[in-house]
């Protein structure tokens, strides 16, 4: 990806509905070179969909945080499918470091998000977690 496919990127991320012709005098090109872009961007898998953010998905449930967890042994794959299927488990995330999994949980109350995060302490083979909760979200990414 060269500077100017990242400019048509970032362009996109802050309006992906932005017509070609807007596209093109945001970036400074032609539509055609727009067009043809875009087109090798989804090609190579670049960008692989568009998406829209509603109202909704901005206020999305009101307690939300960030669990770290880790893991002994080789229980992994069996911890991250027990935690798909917990309704309040938005997405699970693998990583490296002190933490082996990071899980974003969302929930109405903090009754609830201590329900959560006792359960997921007590399955076996989590070692060690730690929470954060989120306070403010300054921008939000979804992808499809």
């Amino acid at each position: 990806m060269d500077d100017l496919d990242a400019k048509l990127v970032t362009a996109l991320r802050h309006n992906a509905r932005a017509s070609l012709s807007t596209l093109a005098g945001l970036v400074g090109v032609t539509r055609a070179t727009i067009r043809t872009r875009l087109e090798k961007l989804e090609a190579r898998g670049d960008i692989v969909g568009y998406t829209v953010v509603t109202k909704g998905d901005m206020a999305g449930l009101p307690v939300r945080a960030l669990m770290m967890i880790g893991i002994e042994g080789r229980g992994t794959e069996r911890i991250v499918a027990r935690i798909t299927g917990i309704p309040e488990a938005q997405a699970v995330h693998s990583t490296n470091g002190k933490w082996d999994l990071v899980v974003e949980i969302g929930t109405d109350t903090l009754n609830e998000l201590d329900r959560v995060l006792a359960s997921i302490r007590r399955f076996d083979g989590v070692q060690s977690s730690e929470t954060s909760i989120l306070l403010a979200s300054r921008k939000v990414s979804k992808l499809v």
